[in-house]
């Protein structure tokens, strides 16, 4: 994804990683039911057009998607599924692309949680060394011929007991419904998905009230300019916080005031 897509996806995303940092391990049921939302696109053409339609209102869209999927998936998912409806796509299949890149994230996320994430981004790593070499294995796992369900049968049988239920879950996906890539092409895309997620800083924030959505937006923007990386925020209400505010990433203790007075002098200075 180039352009407006692209930058639909990150917005969107970006929103709901908080709704994954809550829901924890968790996250990995998250992912299952919008790899569910991704074969439903898949399916139906009009439905595709439907909700990237750029002369439809956004919340007509976002409208469609609440009746045909309330009750028949989680609301958070109904809630993402929704905002990637209301945003402005390339194309068609730009819009199911984000989908399922948010759909690998969540599964990753819910390793993430436990802690387990670096010991996923490997064994996806190891599982595409060992596919590299074998070519039957490569074979089985992309044979059309063969029904979708005795592929994620062949995985389960392969991995199961041996791999974190993260690591299985991805590649049990991507043998079901590569989608007319390569097993190593969507390998590949898991494993940037999870360097990614690794790479973002952990920014602990201690306030002395809950801030605003916007403020928050607005901390992060401040945060990921200063560091040139994403940023995690993790918001912790103690009334007896001085000044507001207290942010700690990893051992530093970042000035908030100064945080801002940085950002108002880059802004003078791009005039």
């Amino acid at each position: 994804m180039r352009g407006t897509s692209a930058s639909s996806a990150q917005r969107v995303a970006t929103g709901f990683e908080p709704v994954l940092r809550a829901a924890g391990t968790d996250a990995a049921a998250l992912g299952g039911q919008l790899f569910a939302v991704v074969d439903a696109l898949d399916s139906s053409g009009s439905l595709r057009r439907a909700l990237s339609d750029p002369s439809r209102a956004a919340e007509d869209k976002a409208a469609l998607v609440a009746g045909l999927l309330r009750g028949k998936v989680d609301d958070r998912v109904v809630e993402l599924v929704a905002g990637f409806a209301r945003a402005r796509w390339s194309s068609e299949s730009d819009l199911v692309e984000a989908v399922e890149e948010a759909a690998f994230d969540a599964v990753l996320a819910s390793a993430q949680a436990a802690g387990r994430l670096e010991q996923v981004e490997d064994e996806l790593f190891r599982f595409e060394r060992v596919l590299a070499g074998e070519r039957d294995l490569r074979r089985a796992l992309t044979d059309r011929a063969a029904a979708a369900q005795d592929r994620g049968v062949l995985v389960r049988r392969l991995l199961d007991g041996k791999v974190e239920p993260a690591t299985l879950q991805a590649v049990e996906r991507l043998a079901v419904a590569p989608r007319g890539r390569s097993v190593s092409a969507v390998l590949g895309l898991v494993g940037r998905l999870a360097a990614r997620r690794r790479q973002r800083l952990v920014a602990t924030v201690s306030v002395a009230v809950p801030p605003s959505s916007a403020q928050t937006g607005r901390l992060e923007g401040l945060l990921e300019r200063a560091y040139g990386r994403p940023v995690q925020l993790n918001v912790s209400v103690d009334p007896e916080v001085i000044g507001g505010m207290r942010i700690q990433v990893g051992d530093e203790v970042v000035d908030s005031t100064v945080l801002a007075r940085l950002d108002d002098a880059r802004r003078r200075l791009a005039g």
